[in-house]
């Protein structure tokens, strides 16, 4: 089992050149459970999960990991404990799959340590659980966007972190292989307890895989909680500017949105 680790947002205010994204923003990342952070197009989702890898610097306040500013915390030791799978990562012109994913254990790595039989078994893991075994010596660069993606999240996997932020983990991958990538990252939470947070388009895959649901809007949190309490028509109107109707999921219990468009609304039969 992986250790629990607190991630926690204090503060924050995130943004590019004059424009603020994020402001303010207090947060508690829950340990040991899957988080989806959702919201409209622009709301600030990928900005925040770029500031809890470090990848942005904030304007004010801090992403604190157990209680320690990940802005100070060393990159390799910061590399052994949260792992990242940024929105469309480009991959080095000709590597295989496997010296990519092989990356993945770069942070487990000594200055003057060898690739160990360890290394060899976490790779191969990763691609076994990603049904990319079969690409290993394939160029990325020849692959298909889903293929692509796949590899991407194995390369994560391999990194064996305790924490893992992944943006749009389900991006150019078809219904069938969104559901076993989600389905894989349920098994990473409940078997080693491994902490996921991801952000997803897709609010009817978020609200059946998440613990935890934070809806962003206007760079600031609208509603937070599970999924039931926070997937509401409500909610839905108030983040997306959308109508909808909110019923329970027959198969998973949780909340299911229908969204309601313009050519769609029910209208009452004749008398």
């Amino acid at each position: 089992m992986t250790t629990a680790h607190s991630l926690t947002i204090d503060t924050l205010t995130l943004g590019y050149g004059d424009r603020a994204v994020i402001e303010n923003l207090d947060l508690l990342i829950p340990p040991g459970q899957v988080t989806a952070i959702v919201g409209a197009n622009a709301c600030g989702k990928s900005t925040l999960l770029r500031s809890m890898s470090r990848l942005l610097a904030p304007r004010t306040g801090h992403v604190l990991l157990d209680g320690h500013d990940v802005q100070r915390i060393p990159a390799k030791q910061l590399a052994r404990t949260l792992g990242l799978l940024p929105q469309s990562p480009i991959a080095p012109e000709g590597i295989t799959v496997s010296d990519l994913v092989g990356r993945g254990r770069h942070p487990h790595q000594g200055m003057f340590s060898r690739w160990s039989h360890a290394d060899d078994i976490a790779v191969a893991d990763a691609l076994d659980a990603t049904d990319t075994a079969a690409l290993s010596d394939r160029p990325v660069d020849e692959l298909s966007g889903g293929q692509r993606q796949r590899v991407w999240i194995a390369m994560a996997l391999a990194q064996q972190t305790d924490l893992l932020l992944l943006d749009e983990p389900t991006t150019f991958l078809d219904v069938s292989h969104q559901v076993e990538v989600l389905d894989l990252l349920t098994d990473l939470n409940r078997t080693r307890g491994t902490t996921i947070v991801m952000v997803l388009h897709d609010l009817n895959l978020a609200a059946r895989y998440a613990d935890h649901l934070i809806a962003l809007a206007n760079g600031s949190v609208h509603a937070s909680g599970p999924p039931g309490d926070v997937l509401t028509e409500d909610t839905v109107r108030a983040v997306f500017g959308l109508d909808s109707r909110v019923i329970i999921d027959p198969t998973s219990g949780q909340p299911l949105m229908l969204p309601i468009g313009r050519h769609h609304m029910r209208h009452s039969s004749p008398a």
